[in-house]
Formats: C-alpha cells, structure tokens, sequence
C-alpha cells in the first residue's frame, strides 16, 4: 500500500486503490476528506487558515492554505476524476487549539467554523468529524474502501465512522 503524503497547505486526489491519502500532524489546521464510493475517488485537503482575504497574494499562489479557497478547488477536483457530489462521505479532522490552549487566537476553532460554513452553503452535509481539543491528529483515507483512520498523539489509530453522531471537543478551541 502507498502513501500519499498532504503536506500542510497541500491537496491530493486519487482513485488509485493501492494508495492511502494520509495527512500528519493536524494541530489547528483542517483536514477536509471526500470520499466517491462508487467511483472510490477520494480527495485530502489540508488547509491552515480559515480566509483567503487574510492574504489574498498567497490564496492565490497556493489555494490549498486556506478553507475557502482550497475547499473549492479540492471540490473541482475530485469532481473532475469522476466523483459526484451527491454521492460524497466528507469527513473533517483538526482544528485543535495545540498551541493556544487559552483561547486567545482560536484558530483551530475559526478553521473548523469556516469550513462547517462553506460546506453548508454548498449544501454538502459532513458525515463524521473529528475536530477540537488540544491534541494533535493523523488522518488516513483508504482509497480502496474509503474508510478513514485518526490517530490523536499519544493514542492508538480509531476508524472515524461516517453517519454516526461524532463527539465534538470544539468548546477548547
């Protein structure tokens, strides 16, 4: 099985049934993972910030940094290599307040809401997430069964279930 690392402000897509999407380290970043199980196209997005109009330069030269803009191109394409909408498990996986612990700047939680947000406006419902507190995570898309695995630091690999009523850690940050 191949790995195919998403780096920070990064994006891939695949339907290649021998690989695994897998993203590390997810502090208060997000991961956004689309999963086709008819067509098994699966897409990982790790973004850092939660508005392109933070620096409109940068959304530009990588649109993978923030929400707004990397969950639009990741949307384009996944839908581009055969995967459509409607038929999409979305889960969700980040958004911790690792280094800020007080609260003061909540960007785990501004990226989680952001992202809660512009897949609401698309009408796109998340099926599972595993969002908030004050742990770092790794996330894992099979692309062959599209079942995703978290591994909080510290802790031991979970399957994050979709269409189950996830618990959410998000008052921390």
């Amino acid at each position: 099985m191949k790995s195919l690392v998403v780096g920070i402000s990064d994006c891939k897509v695949s339907n290649d049934l021998d690989s695994t999407l897998v993203t590390y380290a997810l502090g208060s970043c997000i991961a956004v993972a689309l999963y086709d199980p008819a067509t098994k196209v699966g897409g990982l997005l790790h973004y850092m910030l939660p508005e392109s109009a933070l620096d409109a330069q940068k959304a530009q030269q990588n649109p993978f940094m923030f929400a707004d803009t990397g969950i639009k191109a990741l949307f384009q394409a996944v839908t581009a290599s055969g995967a459509q909408p409607k038929r999409m498990v979305v889960r969700l996986a980040g958004g911790a307040a690792v280094l800020d612990s007080q609260g003061v700047f909540q960007i785990g939680k501004r990226n989680y809401l952001a992202a809660r947000k512009i897949l609401w406006k698309a009408g796109v419902l998340i099926s599972a997430e595993a969002v908030g507190g004050e742990v770092s995570r790794t996330t894992r898309l099979d692309l062959a069964t599209g079942r995703m695995w978290i591994r909080e630091a510290g802790g031991i690999e979970k399957e994050l279930i979709h269409n189950q009523s996830p618990k959410k850690a998000i008052g921390g940050g």
